[in-house]
């Protein structure tokens, strides 16, 4: 089967495609046609330098989310599986490739109102998005900000923290980033690239932080008394400049975490199923050919990007 291979840590150029032995559905798992690859901001990082929630041995196929077809189950595993479209994560490994074996219980079955496609936008960021607006407890009324609201994650949030009552405020960078946050309906959508950008912002009581650094410890200033800062992601490559210390001074709460396990999966259920029912729609900026995956990185590292990048298989 046709794949992309990282045998070192480096630039985009480092993922080569190539060929790879076909998986075997083992005991307990399934085996499936992969249609689409989920490509996320942190997978950029760890071909980089390795750094990140995943631990592989060189050489390997790295990916961790994915959609298609099951086309075998293993010993122990309900052959009615056959056929289903499902999305799921790989662990880390193994998802840029045409075919993946994983454990039959972590498939996501794709709603039939869903694309295959939309479902795998939805795997990762749709659980995350979710997570966070259930964790800062979104109320109605209030002002959230939403970084990186043109991205993956952000686009999700601002319809989520509107679907809750909230007032919400999108920053981005660059006037066609900008525009699209309005489109996904924010209240307010201010170029964080601008001189001034905060002012414009105002009080907020809910940050979703997916930036850090400057943009981030600058969000965390903008926070009335009882607010609430979710700290997820680092797109500037350092972590806002806050701590529990300040916080606690503020009067503010950071959320570092969104759940376990169980958790995770109520959480991506959840997504589906608003997005089956009209109500959450993923933005499919940029797709890629299984062989274009060093495009795919690069686009993300340079900000290139709207919404989520996918790999086509």
């Amino acid at each position: 089967m046709r794949a992309v291979w990282l045998r070192e840590f480096g630039g985009p150029e480092v993922l080569v495609p190539g060929e790879a032995p076909d998986p075997v559905a083992g005991p307990g798992q399934v085996l499936i046609e992969v249609a689409f690859v989920n490509v996320t901001f942190v997978e950029t990082q760890f071909r980089a330098t390795g750094a990140g929630p995943y631990r592989a041995e060189l050489p390997m196929i790295p990916g961790n989310g994915v959609g298609g077809v099951i086309s075998a189950a293993g010993s122990d595993v309900d052959s009615a599986l056959i056929g289903r479209r499902v999305v799921t994560s790989t662990g880390g490994s193994g998802g840029y490739a045409q075919r993946v074996a994983v454990d039959a219980a972590t498939v996501f079955a794709v709603p039939d109102e869903l694309d295959t496609d939309v479902a795998v936008a939805l795997l990762a960021d749709g659980r995350t998005a979710t997570g966070l607006v259930h964790a800062t407890r979104v109320a109605p009324g209030e002002r959230v900000l939403v970084e990186a609201a043109a991205g993956g994650v952000g686009s999700l949030l601002v319809q989520l923290a509107k679907a809750a009552g909230a007032e919400v405020v999108g920053v981005a960078g660059g006037a066609e980033k900008v525009a699209r946050v309005r489109e996904l309906g924010a209240d307010l959508a201010v170029d964080y690239r601008e001189p001034g950008w905060a002012e414009r912002v105002g009080a907020v009581d809910v940050v979703f932080d997916g930036v850090g650094g400057e943009v981030g410890t600058t969000a965390f200033g903008l926070l009335a008394g009882g607010g609430r800062m979710a700290m997820y992601g680092l797109a500037s490559g350092t972590w806002a400049e806050v701590s529990e210390e300040d916080a606690r001074a503020r009067g503010v709460t950071l959320v570092r975490s969104i759940g376990g396990p169980e958790e995770m999966r109520t959480f991506t259920e959840s997504a589906l199923a608003e997005a089956a029912l009209g109500r959450l729609a993923p933005v499919i900026g940029q797709r890629f050919p299984l062989d274009r995956a060093a495009d795919a990185h690069t686009a993300i590292q340079t900000r290139g990007t709207v919404g989520k990048t996918l790999l086509v298989a």
